[in-house]
């Protein structure tokens, strides 16, 4: 980092859903922000001061930093103080069937932004990544600018700092979290790790914990490992409730009034770019040591299937009715629908139905590509009130929450996610009825 700056010129590399909220913040701390990206549609539209993603308060806050000429975006890397890396970390299935993390956009990150590195430089990975992937990209480094002295391979005095420090924000709250969260900061060396401490106290209110980078990056999959085991105890347990004829809801209401239990909601899978992906990397780096772990993405993976058969069933019950499935998100009150629940189980009931179903989803302007020539229609909530009889309820968005009991007491209601304990139970039991008698 440069000793002659009082801020530091900083280039974000991926402006996606986490990339674009950092690249913000930091502008918004007084540093002057490069954010790269691949597409050319994201570079013009933040360059006009607009965002292509979904984001409380997001749309102001980039509209002012690009005004002031604090943010602007770019295809082409230039050199900086500090690089943060912020691309996407997905899994592919291996010819085992296992997933396995692909980081070949964590690579091309640093492949990208090695040959602008100078002296006194800070590259951090905010990716959720597999341990060890940090080193992997240090090494990428150092074999491609054999001129700087890299951290760990070198007993002299480094020319530039590597360190990990994952993301830590729910969506819907990112611009809060990334400012008021704890981070942990995983250097290569300890050296390392205090030039990022450094440089996320600028803009972090929480506390920085330093760290070496293994632990930061393992540390980043045992916090939504450990959501996914939890999520997976409650849709388990709807499951099984589901099978006795019993209110999920009711039990899990009952039980939390125990000072010691607190059980989670079920819902129609898990979704997400970090629960429902995360724990994979652990069961990759250790097969025989995460039967746990694996067991519960096969639960929470295994929900999406009770859910379609449940659908099915009551669906196939009355076949002159008309089908309303509510929300594609992976979650309440976004746009984001990576690895959603909702979509999948949507998609399915709509190649299954076709013409019969209408599709509700608040924050998308239409349906993605998988819903093609199905026959599907989208709608808004009020039209799905009027003319669908079946309400499949799959994601808690806020304008589901709010409709009231009267223009939904007759509707026959599948409710993935809780939202509506007023609503018949008769009518509510049905499906599982049907269910059960297949």
């Amino acid at each position: 980092m440069s000793r002659t700056s009082s801020s530091p010129s900083v280039c974000v590399v991926g402006l996606g859903y986490i990339g674009l909220p950092t690249a913000a913040v930091i502008a918004r701390s007084g540093s002057k922000v490069l954010g790269l990206d691949v597409s050319q549609k994201v570079v013009d539209t933040i360059n006009r001061g607009e965002i292509h993603i979904e984001e409380v308060d997001l749309d102001g806050l980039v509209q002012g930093v690009v005004s002031r000429g604090l943010l602007s975006a770019s295809l082409e890397v230039a050199p900086a103080d500090v690089f943060v890396i912020a691309v996407p970390t997905p899994f592919e299935k291996d010819e085992k069937g296992d997933h396995a993390p692909d980081i070949s956009y964590v690579l091309a990150a640093g492949r990208t932004i090695a040959p602008v590195l100078k002296a006194g430089d800070v590259v951090i990975l905010e990716s959720t990544s597999p341990v060890g992937t940090t080193e992997k990209m240090r090494d990428m480094i150092a074999q491609m600018r054999p001129d700087l002295k890299i951290p760990g391979l070198t007993r002299e005095t480094p020319d530039i700092s590597i360190a990990y420090c994952p993301e830590r924000v729910l969506p819907g709250r990112i611009l809060e979290e990334l400012t008021n969260n704890d981070r942990s900061i995983g250097g290569i060396t300890p050296r390392c790790a205090r030039k990022a401490l450094a440089f996320y106290k600028r803009f972090v209110r929480g506390e920085c914990v330093t760290t070496d980078a293994r632990s930061a990056e393992m540390t980043k999959l045992v916090e939504n490992a450990y959501r996914d085991v939890n999520i997976a105890f409650a849709n388990e347990l709807s499951i099984v409730s589901d099978r006795m004829g019993l209110d999920v809801w009711e039990v899990i209401r009952l039980a939390n009034r125990h000072p010691r239990v607190n059980i989670l909601s079920p819902g129609p899978g898990v979704g997400g770019h970090c629960i429902a992906v995360d724990p994979w990397f652990i069961v990759h780096g250790a097969p025989e040591e995460t039967p746990l772990i694996r067991t519960a993405r096969g639960v929470n993976d295994g929900k999406m299937h009770h859910v379609i058969a449940k659908a099915e069933a009551l669906i196939e019950a009355h076949p002159d009715a008309r089908i309303a499935c509510l929300g594609l998100a992976f979650k309440a009150n976004i746009d984001d629908f990576r690895e959603s629940p909702a979509r999948f189980v949507a998609s399915r009931i709509a190649r299954k139905f076709g013409e019969r179903v209408s599709i509700v989803e608040p924050y998308a302007a239409e349906l993605p590509i998988e819903f093609t020539d199905t026959g599907v229609t989208q709608i808004d909530i009020d039209e799905a009130l009027e003319t669908c009889e079946i309400l499949i309820v799959l994601v808690d968005h806020d304008v589901f929450r709010v409709v009231p009991l009267a223009e939904r007491a007759t509707k026959l209601v599948y409710d993935t996610r809780g939202i509506w304990a007023d609503q018949p139970r008769v009518v509510r039991e049905e499906a599982a009825k049907l269910a059960l008698a297949n």
